[in-house]
């Protein structure tokens, strides 16, 4: 394995790399060890929705050649499909060190194939590229990001014509181009004739196509002065989240001042990731000092929100994906029934490892669900598939993302931010926090508590040992979960039976409706469980209790899997 990766180091080390790009691999080989290996040992993986590494030099990282050749793919499939008719490409990227200037180099290796390329002026939220795509008429998208990985990590995230991530059949003939280019493949010469930039006319459009999704301005008008705090934890959040604050009518905003500062190497959090606790620390601290009664932060390409939001006992408490993913599609049910817009041809859709919630909660309203193997694409994909058909409602994922409407085809924080903040206010109407909100769903449609555990095996090492995990599940899977026996074994890889494409995934479901997921993650070195158990809710006075006891019994499903965490 050294010696494969000596030899590729070394092909690195002449034209067309770059002097600096040699320096840095001269100095790799002086050092030796397992960084050389990993840089070098294969070629980062470009999967369907495109890839995402760590920076630095070599084949297994991300950088302007890696970067580079995954767009001269990009544009090699854009060319055969569409005969270059009129192609464009809209770009945007998020705060991470160097995605601007990824950036350009994907729009100099697109306009160097006569592809003309949409650049934002300055980084700008994933949804607001997702809608550039659809409203400028392109027929593809990138968004240089890592979503909400750690600092040094970046990544190349390729859309359709339709606004979505890439699907079947498109994903697939990209991969083979890429696959089969070498770096003498790409052609840097870049047109800057056809680099077009884009900036605040295109926020405006977006904003005003967000303000149409309000369903309650009343109950906003009524609010106004509702007190929010907001962190877009030193990402694209802050761009355009307290602008669509505004729009929608809140007036009563506060940013959390030293996360405002755009800055990729995330300094005030030990994660920029809005699932961690931590990295809404510092709004919460900010929130007892304003009396907020909302506590907002989205990832660094602002796609995800985690929220936080009084409790009864007055302690700031912070809602998981599920909870909030939960809330927001029963609002969004609630107020279109109550306005007369459900007519017997909506739906709402949600991943597999979701909480089944949100299905009673449609199931109630007489709502079709759609559930999807993981990644916003596939809720994409069923929107695109509905289009004129049905009419989509809303969903999302238990990881923080959400959608409602459809002219963005991914998760939105910026159109969540605003539709959570006028759900807080139309609760706040009837003299109703939104934890009174949650209390009320449990006690109406079951108390359902989720939770997920992430492990991270970084590397070589590190891959081989999460393929392990699965295939020994598989080969011994668990009989019975915390006392339950488990009904039925869903193994993904089995498309015939799960009417999804095939995906390893492998969900277990007992008697009692517990339900435990197992996952490799596509994008990160890690492979997730997913737990969730349900139980009635009585009243608000038993919430307390009951959810100490269902989360003692996820506890001990945890300790019956010894995950070695």
């Amino acid at each position: 394995m050294h010696e494969k990766s000596l030899k590729t180091a070394k092909g690195w080390l002449s034209f067309p790399y770059d002097k600096i790009t040699q320096e840095k691999v001269k100095s790799l080989i002086e050092k030796g060890g397992e960084e050389l290996i990993d840089s070098f040992y294969k070629e980062l993986d470009f999967g369907t929705g495109g890839m995402r590494g760590i920076m630095g030099v070599g084949p297994n990282r991300i950088n302007k050649y890696t970067i580079g050749r995954a767009t001269q793919g990009l544009a090699s499939t854009l060319v055969d499909l569409y005969k270059y008719q009129d192609i464009s490409v809209a770009i945007a990227y998020d705060c991470r060190n160097n995605s601007n200037k990824l950036a350009l180099s994907v729009a100099e290796v697109l306009t160097a194939n006569g592809i003309k390329a949409y650049l934002f002026n300055s980084l700008r939220p994933t949804p607001e590229l997702s809608f550039a795509v659809r409203e400028l008429g392109c027929k593809g998208g990138v968004v240089i990001t890592a979503s909400h990985n750690p600092k040094e990590y970046n990544g190349f995230k390729v859309y359709g014509a339709d606004g979505c991530q890439i699907t079947s059949p498109f994903d697939t003939e990209l991969i083979e181009k890429v696959r089969a280019l070498s770096i003498n493949d790409v052609n840097f010469n870049a047109n800057k004739a056809l680099i077009f930039g884009l900036g605040e006319e295109m926020d405006k459009t977006y904003l005003a196509r967000l303000k149409t999704l309000s369903l309650s301005p009343e109950s906003i008008k009524e609010q106004e002065d509702l007190p929010i705090v907001f962190t877009g934890i030193h990402g694209t959040g802050v761009v355009m989240v307290p602008k669509a604050l505004e729009v929608f009518g809140f007036k009563n905003v506060t940013t959390v001042a030293s996360q405002d500062v755009i800055d990729g190497s995330f300094p005030t959090v030990y994660s920029p990731n809005p699932e961690e606790s931590s990295a809404l620390e510092q709004a919460i601290l900010l929130a007892k000092e304003k009396g907020a009664e909302l506590v907002m932060g989205t990832d660094p390409d602002a796609d995800r929100v985690g929220i936080a939001i009084p409790s009864p006992e007055g302690e700031y408490v912070l809602l998981n994906g599920n909870q909030t993913g939960s809330l927001l599609v029963n609002y969004l049910i609630l107020r279109w029934a109550e306005l007369g817009k459900i007519k017997g041809k909506e739906f709402v859709a949600k991943t597999i490892v979701t909480t089944d919630l949100i299905d009673k909660l449609a199931a109630a309203k007489k709502v079709s669900v759609y559930n999807t193997l993981t990644g916003f694409k596939h809720i994409g994909a069923i929107i695109k598939k509905l289009e004129g058909k049905k009419n989509f409602i809303g969903g999302g994922e238990e990881s923080y993302g959400y959608l409602a409407g459809d002219f963005v085809r991914d998760k939105d924080a910026v159109m969540s931010c605003a539709l959570i903040a006028e759900m807080v206010a139309w609760a706040k109407c009837s003299g109703k926090t939104l934890f009174n909100l949650m209390e009320e769903m449990y006690i109406e449609h079951g108390f359902y508590l989720e939770d997920l555990i992430s492990i991270t095996k970084q590397g070589r090492l590190g891959q081989e040992e999460i393929s392990k995990k699965m295939t020994d599940l598989r080969n011994n899977p668990p009989k019975k979960i915390a006392g339950e026996d488990v009904l039925s074994v869903i193994d993904y890889l089995d498309s015939e039976k799960t009417g999804l494409p095939k995906s390893n995934v492998l969900q277990f479901i007992t008697k009692k409706g517990t339900k435990i997921t197992a996952r490799p993650s596509g994008t990160e070195p890690k492979i997730k469980y997913y737990f969730s158990v349900q139980t009635h809710l009585n009243s608000k006075s038993e919430y307390l209790k009951t959810k100490k006891r269902l989360t003692k019994k996820i506890a001990k499903i945890q300790l019956e899997m010894n995950l070695n965490v």
